[in-house]
Order: C-alpha cells, then sequence, then structure tokens
C-alpha cells in the first residue's frame, strides 16, 4: 500500500519521508526528493527521529505475518507511533483499517485496537476502514487468486458465503491522499468500500469469469476455522503463517454502514468488476515497465527448479557477457525466427508450430515480414513482437495456443568489457493446466533457452571477430576473445 502512497502523494507536489526497516530495499523506488529512513515502530527512538518536522503521518503497519503475539506487537507500535507523533508536534495520523462490528476475529480486533489507541494517545486521527482491498499485494486478494488459479473445484467452508464490500486499491489510494485535505479539526473513522456487496464466493466467481476459466465450489459446513486454515496453508503456501489469523476474520461481515465518506470526500468507487479488471490491466502495465530482470534478482536466491515467481507468473532468467558492443550483441537477436530460425533445436520450434495448428492456432507459418528489420507489432512466427529499441530490447509476446499467456524477452546492455545478454522467459498460468504445462515442459524448455542465448552469444561473438577482421584488413587491430558466462 505504501508503495502506491508515496508516488501519489509525490505528484500532488507533497515531499514524503518514508520509514523503512530495510531502507536499501527501496532505493530508487521514489523520487529524489523523498527520504527514506530507518526505523521500527517497536523502536520508539526510531520513530521519533522519524516524525522530526513531519505534519502529516500514515501510519500503514500491522503484525499479522509476525511469528509471535501479533496483537501485543501492534499495540506497543501504535503506542510508540502516537507518543512519538504527538511529542514531535505531528498535526494528524492518517490510518488504514478494517471493517467489521460484531464479534470480531483477532485480526480485525487489533486493528481496531490500533486505530483507538493512536487517537487515544497521538493527535488527530483520521481512519478509514476497508474490507478485501482488489490489487496485487492485498492479501485477501492474493488468496481468491490463487485459489481460483490453482483449483479447478473447491470444497468451501461457511466464511466463502460472508458478505464483503470490497474496494479496488486505487481508490483506497485515493481516499487517504484526501485524508490529508481534510478539512475536520476531530478525529474521524470513515466506512469505505465499492457499490457492490459480495461474498467471496462471488469474487471467486467473478475473477475466475475475467482469466477465462471455470470454478467448481461445493460448500461443506463442518470446515472449522483450524482445518480452513491448514487447508488454506496447504493450496496457497504463500500464507501458511498468517493463515489462520486471516481466517479468523473471514467469518465476519466487512460491509460498509452509511454513506459518510462518499458525502464527505470526492471519491466514487469503482464496481468489483471494474476493480478486478483494473487490477488485471495494472498488472501487465506493470509487467510491461519492469525489468523482469532487475525484479528477478532483486528477491535474492530464491530459485528452484521449475524457475522463480514474479507475482501470478513463473519466470526462466538466463544471462552472459559477450566482449562485443551492443549493436554486434543484438544484431543475431534482430534476426531471429523466420528463415534463420532459433539458433538452436529450431526442429523443435517447428514440432511446437505444426502441434499448435492441429489445435487451431497459428503455426509457424507466418514467418518474419523483413529478414532483419522489426517493428512493434510484427508477427514472428507464433510470436509476436510487443517491444522493440534498436540494440537494446526485444520482447515478444506469444500467440500460439497455451493455458496461459507468455512473453519472451531479450536485453543487451554495455559493460566495461562488452555488453550483457538477458533472456527472460515469462509465463502467466491459466488455472492448474497453466502449471501442470510450465512444470511439465520446463526440463526442455531450460535446455531450449540455455542453448539458444549461448547460441545467440556466439553468433554476437563471431560477428565481432568478422567486422574486426575486416578493419584490420583495412589496417585497423583486433583482438580475439570469447563469450564469458555472466549468471
Amino acid at each position: 500500500m505504501g508503495g502506491r502512497l508515496v508516488p501519489a502523494l509525490e505528484t500532488r507536489g507533497y515531499r514524503v519521508r518514508c520509514l523503512a526497516r530495510r531502507p536499501e530495499y527501496l532505493a530508487g523506488r521514489f523520487r529524489t526528493r523523498t527520504e527514506v529512513v530507518k526505523g521500527d515502530v517497536l523502536d520508539l527512538e526510531s520513530v521519533a527521529s522519524a516524525l522530526e518536522g513531519v505534519h502529516t503521518a500514515y501510519y500503514l503497519v500491522h503484525s499479522m505475518g509476525a511469528a509471535g503475539d501479533f496483537e501485543k506487537q501492534d499495540r506497543a507500535g501504535a503506542e510508540n507511533f502516537a507518543r512519538a507523533a504527538r511529542e514531535r508536534g505531528v498535526g494528524r495520523i492518517i490510518y488504514l483499517g478494517g471493517l467489521g462490528r460484531r464479534e470480531l476475529s483477532a485480526h480485525l480486533r487489533s486493528r481496531q485496537e490500533v486505530g483507538g489507541i493512536l487517537a487515544a494517545e497521538g493527535p488527530q486521527v483520521v481512519e478509514f476502514r476497508a474490507s478485501i482491498v482488489i490489487g496485487s499485494g492485498s492479501l485477501s486478494f492474493e488468496m481468491i487468486r490463487a485459489l481460483v488459479n490453482k483449483l479447478p473445484a473447491m470444497i468451501t467452508p461457511g466464511w466463502v458465503r460472508t458478505p464483503t464490500q470490497p474496494i479496488a486499491i486505487d481508490d483506497v489510494i485515493a481516499y487517504l491522499v484526501c485524508g490529508v485535505e481534510f478539512e475536520g479539526e476531530e478525529s474521524a473513522v470513515f466506512e469505505i468500500g465499492g457499490p457492490d456487496q459480495v461474498s467471496y464466493g462471488g469474487l471467486m466467481h467473478e475473477y475466475a469469469r475475467q482469466i477465462g476459466v471455470r470454478r467448481l465450489m461445493v460448500p461443506v459446513p463442518f470446515l472449522t476455522t483450524r482445518l480452513s486454515s491448514l487447508w488454506l496453508g496447504l493450496v496457497t503456501p504463500l500464507y501458511a503463517r498468517v493463515g489462520k489469523k486471516l481466517i479468523g476474520s473471514l467469518r465476519n461481515e466487512t460491509v460498509v454502514h452509511g454513506s459518510t465518506a462518499l458525502r464527505t470526500f470526492p471519491v466514487r468507487p469503482l464496481t468489483v468488476g471494474q476493480a478486478i479488471t483494473r487490477a488485471l490491466q495494472a498488472e501487465d502495465r506493470e509487467m510491461a515497465a519492469t525489468r523482469w530482470s532487475d525484479a528477478v534478482s532483486s528477491g535474492g536466491k530464491t530459485s528452484g527448479w521449475g524457475g522463480r515467481r514474479f507475482g501470478s507468473r513463473l519466470v526462466d532468467h538466463q544471462q552472459l557477457e559477450v566482449p562485443a558492443g551492443p549493436a554486434r550483441a543484438f544484431a543475431p537477436i534482430q534476426r531471429i525466427g523466420g528463415r534463420q530460425g532459433w539458433y538452436f533445436a529450431t526442429w523443435l520450434w517447428v514440432l511446437r508450430g505444426f502441434l499448435d495448428l492441429l489445435v487451431g492456432g497459428v503455426g509457424m507459418r507466418r514467418g518474419r515480414r523483413h529478414p532483419v528489420e522489426l517493428r512493434t507489432g510484427d508477427p514472428l512466427d507464433f510470436w509476436r513482437v510487443e517491444a522493440w529499441e534498436k540494440d537494446r530490447l526485444l520482447r515478444l509476446q506469444a500467440e500460439m495456443k497455451l493455458p496461459g499467456r507468455a512473453w519472451l524477452q531479450f536485453e543487451v546492455e554495455p559493460t566495461g568489457g562488452g555488453s550483457r545478454i538477458t533472456q527472460t522467459a515469462v509465463f502467466d498460468p491459466l488455472g492448474l493446466g497453466g502449471l501442470v504445462y510450465w512444470y511439465g515442459l520446463y526440463p526442455i524448455h531450460w535446455l531450449i533457452f540455455r542453448r539458444m542465448l549461448r547460441e545467440v552469444a556466439a553468433r554476437a561473438v563471431e560477428k565481432s571477430r568478422s567486422e574486426d577482421a575486416s578493419f584490420r584488413g583495412r589496417g585497423g587491430g583486433g583482438s580475439r576473445v570469447s563469450p564469458t558466462p555472466g549468471g
């Protein structure tokens, strides 16, 4: 949430200071005017230092992922933050909490308790309470997405029928920004949500509809909270630690009572369908704008058999360094496909194209428009050029029949001794069939992509040598070199 809020505040001209336990993780993420400082809400001294000179503070912290007593940690963090804010003269705290009114789970009870602590011990508090936030990164939404993507049929406990009032993440950000300009002088609580009240089951059906799959849900009345959390941990291992805490709150009705937020702020939230559509489109834009190589490498040494994950996508990422300039390194990439072929096991690419034709796909029959030139939008065998930058970038989107979506990207960047060629294959699986497809063919794909990159590098060096030799024949000089693995 904070990662989306900061750019929104920057766009409006606000100077922003971010408190982070690991500031190095945010290096280069924001504009130069935004300051990132090291601190932890459980460390009063670091919080007090970070709040020096601040007039409005956002509190977007919770400890549900903690191994210990998360309610106790939430309480301690809120007390420290409220005390430091009061002592440093902060005028307002804007806090994002959770909806719910009766017999609250420990999670929702803690979220509302935090809001009360901030208001009782700190400056004025503007608290926004939300249900499910629809957008990548939202725990509840990611859980729904994981369940729909992985399970063609689900045994569903009672909480799947609990009423909720979801809200798009962009609308939450809009409310949080409006909180800075709120004209009231007393602390206030605003319940925010979209115009639709739906169940978790309804959300899953709508998400499934938009990604083009069908899901069977069989209600079972005897699944307890503990059994549900174990089941959730089994099919979505990312949430194993927080599963029980999250499941406990799913049984609570989280709907908006009244229209105070709509009367007070100029935000008109999207419907559930619109919010899911925007979330999927935003994810595509983010992937298009992101260097996949950076996103993958920033996760540290987390790769294993089957590649790495980036959001819901599966990624195979390889690099080589070559003693050739970017133009020479990019030359074989620019000529890939068509009559030139794919540099390694072209017969397997032809076979894949034939199989694609059998199931009604485009196959390999389209070839290339030109043996050397490329333009964005060009067909290239069973791919299409999605992005193209001369001597730097080629991104292809697959148009063959697949249980998902796929991209193949090549990047070339200069290094001290030549160039680095980065090859990234990305697959966005559709349901269980997509996962079976990726993992079943991964050994073949790994071999093909690895050898293809080596051949591209070898041809780049060969071209460099031939051009150097031609130059020496005209009176120039040169040296003999070979490709070096870079990662």
